[in-house]
């Protein structure tokens, strides 16, 4: 046996949820193109294609949208657990929680009710935890809203702009589903053993959790801050590359060309900039980086990711850094669930070797 660290390049499954390929700059999910669908469907439709395999009829997305928004209202008991734990647990930590008490059966194999129970909570998980972090009120549960625009409508208290659910939409469409990632894998790992969809889920928000997995837009928007303007970019950014720093939101150990999930945001920031000056310093900024990581790394094939306008959207709609990356675990869950079907479907149980480096005693 040889020894792959982190498993790099070794497939484990097979599967046509969604084909990321990071030479071509190629996303698909289920056969179709990542970046049009994000600017031309809702998250609910998406989440139709990643679960059911094909993109709903009319009468389908309303029949799916009006079963996630029946099951939108915590249990009596998560919301006690959540006002807690929310003084002494950051918003992650309390997810993995939450999502572990959630009282649904212990199914095999896991059903998609259950996955859309899960998926349609978690909206209002993150927002208890952010209004009792905030000592105000968390509004009345809709019915009336999509999933995204009640996500924003339940942050903020009054319903948000269509400029603002647009730009979120495709953020969550776009990070719905990404192949066998660290926590997409975890979740695999669980199912495999037949266990329940929340054990699963539990194990990948655990796996999101970790900084070198889900925390990076925080990063780009502290960047966009202490660049301020477009006038200032080059000038932060040079000095930033002259001290052997890097340029957060660029390069992907994925992608060596452009990100089509970048490209999508990019086309969203740029019919949103006469709207918002943040964009507009997003993309100014991008373009100067783009120029000096050509100058100082030629031949790197450095290109924007999407973490780099993820930042610009969630700061645009007014999201605070906290929640940025349980927003990232509310719309990988589609991801998460997707896997966890596919695996039960097709299961085997997933148990690598490893080589012994100790001892051995000689036997009398």
């Amino acid at each position: 046996m040889k020894v792959i660290p982190g498993l790099e390049g070794i497939a484990v499954a097979e599967t046509d949820l969604s084909l990321v390929d990071g030479q071509k700059g190629l996303l698909l999910y289920r056969g179709h193109l990542v970046k049009k669908l994000a600017v031309s469907h809702s998250f609910e439709e998406v989440v139709y294609l990643l679960w059911m395999g094909q993109l709903p009829s009319e009468k389908e997305r309303e029949d799916f949208q009006r079963l996630l928004s029946e099951n939108r209202a915590l249990p009596e008991h998560i919301y006690k657990l959540i006002i807690q734990i929310s003084s002494r647990a950051d918003l992650m930590t309390v997810l993995r929680t939450a999502i572990s008490a959630l009282p649904l059966t212990n199914d095999w194999p896991p059903t998609l009710e259950q996955g859309a129970k899960v998926l349609a909570v978690i909206p209002t998980m993150i927002s208890c935890w952010y209004h009792q972090v905030q000592g105000t009120d968390i509004p009345v549960i809709r019915q009336d809203l999509n999933h995204t625009a009640h996500y924003l409508y339940l942050l903020k208290g009054q319903e948000p702009s269509e400029a603002h659910v647009r730009a979120l939409n495709a953020y969550l469409i776009l990070t719905a589903e990404h192949g066998m990632n660290a926590s997409t894998f975890a979740a695999r790992v669980v199912t495999s053993t037949q266990s329940d969809l929340l054990s699963a889920l539990t194990a990948a928000v655990g796996a999101l959790k970790g900084p070198l997995h889900g925390g990076a837009p925080s990063e780009v928007e502290e960047m966009l801050d202490e660049i301020r303007s477009a006038e200032s970019a080059e000038s932060w950014m040079r000095a930033r590359l002259e001290s052997g720093e890097r340029l957060m939101g660029f390069g992907h150990r994925v992608y060596k060309t452009q990100d089509p999930r970048a490209q999508a945001l990019r086309q969203i920031s740029e019919e949103l900039s006469v709207e918002d000056d943040w964009f507009q310093l997003a993309l100014e900024t991008e373009q100067t980086a783009l120029r000096l990581l050509e100058e100082y790394k030629p031949g790197r094939r450095l290109y924007t990711n999407v973490e780099f306008f993820a930042a610009a959207v969630l700061r645009a709609v007014g999201l605070p850094k906290a929640l940025y990356t349980p927003t990232f675990a509310l719309s990988r869950t589609a991801g998460w669930c997707a896997h966890i079907f596919d695996q039960a479907d097709h299961n085997r149980i997933i148990r690598p070797q490893s080589l012994y480096t100790g001892t051995i005693p000689q036997e009398d």
